[in-house]
């Protein structure tokens, strides 16, 4: 597949991204609160063929309910940026000031308009990893649905919760953990450590039902959305000669549930993928 250009926003610090990123990059309760009064301006890759473009356009008709929306040019975005009645989802490049390793990666993104604002300071109203910015879209478009319903989702929780607004707010999700004892485990073996890729060696580390599957059965899953089945979603730089974070996001097929994040910097002693030290943790509760 054609590569895209993501919209360049070096989101020093992101609220998902950076556990421990800076208080001054939170959004507010209030900026919540407009985002349910805003209108959703969705912005287009400057590509028109890329993947994300088609599988935008197709998950916000079947998916989208909280806002208002349209499609929009990053022409257009960057026209528009400074007004608060409108909130943006885009993907975003995003790289973390605290990483020598000067990597960046791909996020969707929801911001709100704020006058007299960088773009990089816009209020984040969520921000979920897709890929090392060097990896293909389509390891990921695949996926956008899940993505789209959790934003939504969070953004709901927020506004009902808004005591969660914090930096690690993604802890919050990590209690989720628990209910993996009830779910089916897909993992793809290309997302897996060397030393927990095959059945045998997961399960000595995994106690609950697990299937080391293809990103065909993951598709078929998602669209049938099966509630009883959760995906991992792996971000890293996929062989790529750049050191990196490795994001492990586990999510439900069926509701978009975040059941488990983490990330770790990938190096000769942590590879890119899921880790022993991970299974470890979903399986101890």
């Amino acid at each position: 597949m054609m590569k895209r250009t993501a919209l360049l926003i070096l989101l020093v610090v992101s609220v998902f991204a950076e556990i421990n990123a800076s208080n001054d990059h939170l959004p507010t309760k209030e900026d919540y609160k407009a985002f349910l009064k805003s209108k959703t301006l969705v912005v287009m890759d400057t590509n028109p063929m890329s993947d994300f473009n088609f599988k935008i356009k197709e998950v916000m008709k079947d998916v989208w309910n909280l806002t208002d929306y349209e499609f929009i040019t990053q022409k257009e975005f960057e026209e528009k940026v400074g007004d608060p009645s409108y909130s943006f989802l885009l993907s975003t490049t995003v790289t973390f000031s605290m990483d020598k390793t000067k990597a960046r990666y791909t996020f969707l993104s929801l911001l709100m308009g704020k006058p007299e604002t960088e773009v990089r300071d816009l209020p984040d109203l969520c921000s979920i990893p897709l890929s090392y910015l060097r990896v293909e879209d389509d390891s990921y478009a695949y996926k956008m649905e899940v993505f789209v319903r959790f934003i939504q989702d969070h953004v709901k929780l927020m506004n009902a919760q808004p005591e969660l607004i914090k930096a690690n707010v993604f802890k919050y999700y990590n209690k989720n953990i628990e209910s993996l004892k009830n779910k089916t485990l897909y993992l793809v073996k290309d997302d897996l450590s060397p030393d927990v890729n095959s059945m045998s060696k997961l399960q000595k580390y995994y106690p609950y039902d697990v299937k080391i599957v293809t990103q065909e059965d993951i598709e078929e899953v998602l669209k049938k959305r099966d509630p009883n089945v959760v995906i991992l979603h792996k971000v890293g730089p996929e062989g790529t000669k750049y050191k990196a974070r490795c994001y492990k996001i586990l999510v439900g097929a069926a509701d978009s549930r975040f059941y488990y994040f983490d990330y770790h910097m990938v190096s000769s002693k942590r590879p890119d993928g899921l880790l022993n030290s991970d299974l470890k943790q979903m399986g101890s509760r």
